[in-house]
């Protein structure tokens, strides 16, 4: 689906009409620059690749600086593929926040927050503390059992346990735009997106 990307700037809330104070996010959506047009002869599909936050030419590739030199633009640090676009675009053109317009719903990806190693509390919200008398050790937080001994011999795929938490791609669906704001290239969504403050998201709609 067509879209931009964009950088989360982090959360707020806002009051509707009714009084009723709603959680938000804000992201500065574009704008995005047109860095290549993929058509159906050439490339075998159609797409347009956006680029997006300048990026300085001394941390920028030979090969990368000719690529948007070709669009007409100073190198991005962010480039991604969006298809579904029904307006004609060239190389170097501009697509804004105003793409998106209030009260319709987008989907928002973007990588969530790295915790690190955890354990299942923490991870998959077990439990933890059962009897904390009559006997009981050093094992509040432990996951207990993770599969039989004799039979199956082995511990099943997929079992919750403990170890790497966060950091990977993470698309929230159905998030409301509750204002646009074009002379700031802002979009205000409701509710929470993936990503600590000024990480790259991209907005689809």
């Amino acid at each position: 689906m067509s879209g931009l990307i964009g950088k989360k700037i982090g959360m707020t809330s806002i009051y509707d009409e009714n009084g009723k104070n709603i959680p938000c996010t804000v992201i500065e959506a574009g704008p995005c620059v047109v860095t290549q047009v993929r058509t159906e002869e050439v490339d075998g599909y159609e797409a347009l690749q956006l680029g997006f936050d300048d990026k300085a030419e001394k941390r920028t590739s030979a090969a990368e600086a000719g690529h948007f030199k070709k669009a007409g633009t100073s190198p991005k640090y962010k480039v991604v593929e969006f298809q579904g676009f029904e307006e004609e675009y060239k190389l170097g053109d501009k697509i804004t926040v105003e793409h998106f317009t209030e009260g319709e719903f987008v989907d928002v990806s973007g990588t969530s927050k790295g915790k690190g190693f955890q354990g299942v509390v923490k991870r998959h919200g077990f439990g933890g503390v059962g009897q904390a008398t009559h006997g009981q050790h050093n094992r509040l937080r432990a996951p207990g059992s993770i599969g039989a001994a004799s039979y199956p011999a082995r511990v099943f795929k997929g079992m919750r346990m403990a170890g790497q938490m966060g950091n990977e791609k993470v698309t929230v669906q159905n998030l409301r735009v509750l204002k646009v704001v074009p002379e700031k290239n802002l979009l205000v969504v409701k509710g929470a997106i993936p990503g600590h403050k000024n990480s790259y998201v991209i907005v689809r709609k």
